[in-house]
């Protein structure tokens, strides 16, 4: 089998999984009476797709955000033009903001938010290529933020990153439930 050939099986496999936890968090979503809202950047919706390609999928998708450039992660997330030029677009903080735009300008009651450098270019000192954030906001609860390596392509970046928001936000789901904020 040639390296591309298994390199494009490793991915397929990827992208499944991403399908099932996608299953997971809407099975969450729906047994708690929830629904969710997405920011993505590096992803480029495909989380979004993700949680989309799920038959009842509008019971506990509220919407999503594409914000690629800044100016759209600040038009339509409100994420700070002082944020951005101190920490960057691919940071916690970013991340964070754009959580918390999704989560407010939505009729969620969850929200994830996914940033970060797929490549191949675009890495800056200190952020390479493979360098995601993650923001996960609630009601009433506080946001959680977190960064992440990634190895691998573009196309593996970006599929690791939708997996990654998909079973954490589960996870923050499971949390908000057992009463941790």
């Amino acid at each position: 089998m040639t390296e591309a050939k298994l390199r494009d099986e490793a991915l397929a496999d990827l992208e499944h999984e991403v399908l099932e936890a996608a299953v997971a968090l809407g099975h969450a979503l729906r047994a708690r009476g929830w629904t969710v809202a997405c920011a993505e950047s590096c992803t480029g919706g495909m989380v979004c797709r993700a949680l989309t390609e799920i038959g009842g999928s509008s019971d506990w998708f509220e919407r999503g955000f594409v914000t690629y450039s800044n100016a759209a992660k600040s038009d339509l997330l409100g994420v700070s033009a002082d944020t951005l030029k101190a920490h960057g677009a691919v940071s916690e903080q970013a991340a964070g903001e754009m959580a918390e735009g999704a989560l407010a300008r939505s009729r969620a009651q969850l929200a994830l938010s996914i940033t970060g450098i797929a490549g191949p270019g675009g890495a800056v000192p200190g952020k390479p290529v493979g360098t995601v954030c993650f923001g996960w906001s609630a009601l009433d609860v506080e946001t959680r933020t977190e960064t992440v390596q990634f190895s691998g392509d573009r196309g593996t970046v970006r599929a690791r990153a939708a997996l990654h928001a998909l079973r954490r936000a589960r996870e923050r789901l499971a949390e908000i439930g057992a009463g941790a904020a």
